[in-house]
């Protein structure tokens, strides 16, 4: 007996029945799946990042004296980050927070990123210059100072931003009148002077000893000091003011 002629025909319909209904639920998962990644909600939020960067560099200034102004350049829109519950912010080793600055902010929670941004601190502050040409070894006092007003964060490392950080001390540098004044070409007056009699204090948890010596070099507050006690013996300790060596164990 002959097969009927219409079973064929009732396969391929059942065929084309089963493959339209794959095709039709890999369709809605395709959908799914890019409404998934173009959900805002699974993505991070560069406005934040800017805020993260902002609150950052402001702390970063918050000592500094003058009027800080901070600008964070945008986030690159290719990106497409994961949105991240543990941002952390950063500098580079070796960076300072003002003038052009580049930050860094890792994610650690729930996924792993890291990325940098571009910012601009300006920091207007008075800062301090020469009122007249200087020699070498001479001591500062205010009529050497003339007090200007600028942009510090394109100015040199180190430079002077009040008296206190001159007056008393002395050049180690001559310079010419209006020359931008640095810490780095300034030094502290000797509080210990070589064969000077001094005081030596050693101090620890419970004790305090103090004994007579003679300063073996010149220091100044808080440098390294040597000196020799009446027994012989050679010790180092940092100056302090009044002829003092502190020895802390």
């Amino acid at each position: 007996m002959k097969p009927p002629l219409h079973t064929g025909k009732r396969l391929s319909a059942s065929l084309l029945i089963a493959m339209a209904g794959v095709v039709g639920m890999t369709g809605i998962a395709g959908i799914t799946g890019a409404a998934q990644a173009a959900n805002p909600a699974t993505q991070q939020d560069p406005a934040q990042l800017k805020q993260v960067a902002l609150d950052f560099l402001t702390l970063q200034t918050s000592g500094l004296n003058g009027e800080v102004q901070i600008t964070v350049a945008d986030v690159d829109k290719r990106l497409n980050l994961q949105a991240c519950d543990a941002l952390n912010p950063y500098l580079p080793p070796g960076s300072k927070p003002w003038g052009k600055v580049t930050l860094a902010i890792k994610c650690g929670a729930p996924a792993t990123w890291l990325i940098y941004l571009q910012a601009n601190v300006q920091v207007t502050a008075d800062y301090y210059v020469t009122a007249n040409a200087i020699s070498h070894g001479q001591v500062i006092t205010m009529a050497d100072l003339s007090k200007m007003r600028g942009d510090i964060s394109k100015l040199p490392a180190g430079v002077v931003t009040s008296p206190e950080q001159a007056v008393g001390k002395s050049m180690q540098m001559s310079l010419t009148s209006g020359s931008i004044l640095r810490a780095d070409v300034l030094k502290s007056p000797a509080v210990v002077q070589q064969g000077q009699s001094v005081r030596v204090i050693s101090t620890g948890p419970g004790f305090q000893v103090a004994t007579d010596a003679v300063a073996l070099n010149n220091a100044s507050d808080g440098q390294v000091a040597k000196a020799k006690t009446s027994s012989g013996q050679t010790i180092s300790g940092i100056a302090k003011n009044g002829g003092i060596i502190e020895i802390v164990y």
